[in-house]
């Protein structure tokens, strides 16, 4: 459990790799563990931006117009602290989770910065044995959970605006959609096995015009290890209603799967999506491009949007040294009363990623993204280019 509790605040925007932390460990006179680790990284980015004439694609996010611009940032992995205490109590294993997630960027263009953002982005109690364990409170979501944390951009930059007062996109909005830290109680089978299931409850969103919430939405997430292969799917399903009595009632739906082949200096991976209700980048709402709706999850008349995406990646290792590219897209379909149009974003990345020391690792990266829309009138395109140098110290 204390390894599960650290490789979460470790891994997804929360660490990018547990295996390079080596953290402060304490065993206390009460028989209980404190331990302490998380990571600090500053990127040095430049972005040049063109534009073909679009100008707010609902969920576009790449801008309209010329632009260039230099920063420095946090990449999609922001700075982190987690504190984490476990003790066993009969044969009850349990444990406690904090997870602090600040950043070095307010934004870029400021020179008096007093305070860059600090987000508390893990939250959470843990209760386990041998039966396997629950996790209740704010924690990573189900949905969608194997694609990001499969993605290599979490140890650099991947795709976003120039200068953003939060962290990069990486791939996400190009791939998958974020599944971002939320209230939960979640089930998990115990660990040690070649399958693992994971079922919760969530703290349910609004999609649209669907904001009265009486129901927990439900998501899973399984997978599956044999040898070097990985596969693994999610799901979830969300009920919302436009008013508390007599109000139209819809409900929101996705599923998520992929597989990985690894070896020791080789790996391959592929995952996709498909959702209806869920918007794109973010979860349900979205963000990106302008909508008279005040989201992207559906129509101005209430009809659900449908979006899917997927990404590619490879990876060879030699050495201290990993390569690795990624290909992937996520699309934003318009409803049949819009004209049956998409919004394509798609990033391309390319990196080098080099572990200077055991805690220590240097990334250089180039992402070239864009977003096209393809309305029934024809099509127009933003594009994008970001190289990024940066730092990563795990400990």
């Amino acid at each position: 459990m204390k390894r599960s509790a650290l490789l979460f605040g470790a891994l997804m925007l929360g660490v990018a790799s547990a295996a390079n932390a080596q953290g402060l460990s304490m065993q206390m006179s009460n028989g209980w563990n404190f331990s302490f680790a998380g990571n600090v990284n500053i990127f040095a980015m430049y972005q040049s931006q063109s534009s073909s004439g679009n100008t707010g694609t609902p969920g576009g996010l790449v801008g309209a117009g010329e632009a260039k611009g230099f920063y420095y940032g946090t990449g999609l992995l922001p700075a982190f602290a987690t504190f984490s205490a476990t003790g066993k109590e009969g044969n009850t294993d349990l444990g406690v989770h904090f997870g602090f997630a600040p950043q070095v960027q307010c934004g870029g263009g400021a020179h008096d910065c007093f305070g860059a953002q600090i987000d508390m982005r893990q939250v959470y109690l843990t209760v386990g044995g041998s039966w396997g364990m629950i996790t209740a409170g704010k924690e990573l979501g189900l949905y969608q959970r194997g694609n990001i944390l499969s993605d290599q951009t979490l140890f650099g930059v991947g795709g976003g605006g120039i200068a953003p007062s939060g962290t990069t996109l990486g791939r996400i909005g190009f791939g998958y959609i974020y599944p971002n830290f939320v209230a939960q109680m979640t089930y998990t089978t115990p660990a040690g096995r070649p399958g693992s299931l994971s079922i919760g409850l969530m703290d349910p969103s609004a999609f649209g015009q669907y904001g009265v919430n009486q129901i927990p939405r439900l998501e899973a997430e399984g997978s599956y290890t044999s040898g070097s292969f990985k596969v693994f799917a999610s799901g979830t399903v969300q009920n919302s209603k436009t008013a508390p009595s007599g109000g139209t009632s819809k409900t929101a739906v996705g599923g998520a799967g992929g597989v990985t082949y690894k070896t020791g200096q080789f790996s391959i991976h592929g995952s996709g999506y498909y959702g209806k209700g869920l918007g794109t980048t973010l979860m349900f709402n979205g963000t990106g491009g302008a909508d008279p709706t005040g989201g992207l999850a559906a129509d101005a008349a209430g009809t659900l949007r449908s979006s899917y995406g997927f990404f590619g990646q490879v990876t060879a290792t030699s050495g201290k040294a990993t390569v690795a590219g990624s290909y992937g897209s996520s699309y934003l379909k318009a409803t049949a009363a819009e004209g049956k149009g998409k919004t394509e974003n798609t990033l391309i990345s390319g990196g080098i990623y080099y572990q200077a020391t055991k805690s220590l690792k240097v990334v250089g990266e180039g992402d070239y993204m864009w977003t096209k829309a393809t309305p029934s009138g024809g099509a127009t395109k933003n594009k994008a280019f970001t190289g990024a140098f940066g730092l990563m110290l795990f400990y």
